[in-house]
């Protein structure tokens, strides 16, 4: 850690993600992704690390979450996420997307939000979004629902082979054929209003600004607002912040400006995560949550693992399913819509 523990010295948090599968997010490995961060000394964290190894004894020579999720080393793994391990006393936090959420969200806060733009810096759930996305599967049925998941991930996927109109008339046959079938159900309502002309208008435009100009900040990748999230949050006690981060092709110079601004951090550096424990620390604990949350959301979830993650996970992780998100500690907020 940089600085003193005093107040209004700069903390330096270690951070790593799990479940990244790009823009394609209702068909890719993951449903889940998650962005972790831990905060401790590096040679703390080496100590953390060097005891895992020990108490793993696997040759291989950089450990990921993998190691640790084993059955055989359910010890290990409890000890690391438990009271007496090095992540509670605060020093830890992850944050969850529930991707398919994540692009109902994003469709939604696109063609029905106050400014149309798919706002890339606001995670927060509007409640269309989430009365759609807890809606539309028991009302649609499997097929339907997926198609229309898998129609707006194409509508806002910057990366397209497809004519740049063409995302566009494929999501609006669908939601149009939705709102034939489905008219009169609450889910029905809002897909009407998302079939409507001034949705169309905003999704043409859209897909016509993906098409003209190069994306700095692609609606659909969950890592830039991810780490902002995780910024904030360590910036609520009040001290400035550097992010110490695993390096990723999306962090590019100019998004790294855009984070430090919009977070504001006080410097965002790039490591290898093998180089620093501390974002090895962040790494297991990003594969772990991962893995524990896609379980909560696929209904095999280990109770007693849950209640392990529970603390580290962020109330503003970005979640649409209501009973794993009761149990993982993301839906307080929103349970209730």
């Amino acid at each position: 850690m940089t600085g003193n523990p005093e107040n209004g010295a700069l903390m330096e948090i270690a951070c790593d993600e799990s479940g990244s599968d790009g823009e394609n997010l209702t068909g890719g490995n993951t449903d889940v992704f998650a962005h972790a961060s831990v905060r401790l000394p590096v040679e703390t964290a080496a100590e953390y690390v060097q005891e895992i190894r020990r108490r793993i004894r696997s040759p291989a020579t950089e450990y990921k979450a993998n190691h640790l999720l084993r059955d055989k080393h359910r010890a290990v793994l409890e000890s690391f996420l438990g009271p007496a391990g090095p992540l509670r006393d605060g020093n830890a936090h992850v944050h969850l997307i529930e991707k398919t959420f994540f692009v109902v969200n994003r469709a939604v806060d696109l063609l029905l939000g106050e400014d149309g733009d798919g706002d890339r810096d606001r995670d927060g759930e509007g409640p269309e979004a989430i009365t759609l996305f807890r809606e539309g599967p028991r009302t649609f049925g499997e097929r339907d629902w997926r198609d229309f998941l898998t129609a707006s991930n194409q509508l806002l996927r910057v990366r397209n082979d497809a004519a740049a109109t063409v995302p566009a008339d494929v999501f609006f046959r669908t939601v149009d054929a939705l709102r034939d079938e489905y008219s009169g159900t609450t889910a029905g309502v809002i897909v009407e209003r998302l079939a409507a002309a001034r949705s169309r208008s905003r999704a043409e435009s859209y897909r016509e600004r993906m098409r003209d100009s190069p994306v700095l900040f692609p609606v659909l990748n969950p890592l830039l607002p991810a780490i902002v999230s995780t910024a904030r949050y360590w910036l609520a006690e009040g001290r400035p912040v550097r992010l110490v981060h695993d390096r990723q092709n999306m962090l590019t110079p100019e998004r790294i400006a855009w984070i430090m601004e919009a977070a504001p951090l006080s410097d965002v550096q790039l490591v290898a995560a093998r180089s620093d424990a501390r974002v090895q620390l962040a790494d297991f604990l990003a594969g772990i949550a991962r893995k524990l949350a896609s379980d909560e959301l696929n209904g095999r979830g280990d109770p007693a693992l849950t209640a392990l993650l529970r603390p580290y996970v962020g109330t503003d992780s970005v979640w649409g399913d209501e009973g794993s998100g009761l149990r993982l500690g993301t839906a307080e907020a929103n349970s209730a819509v």
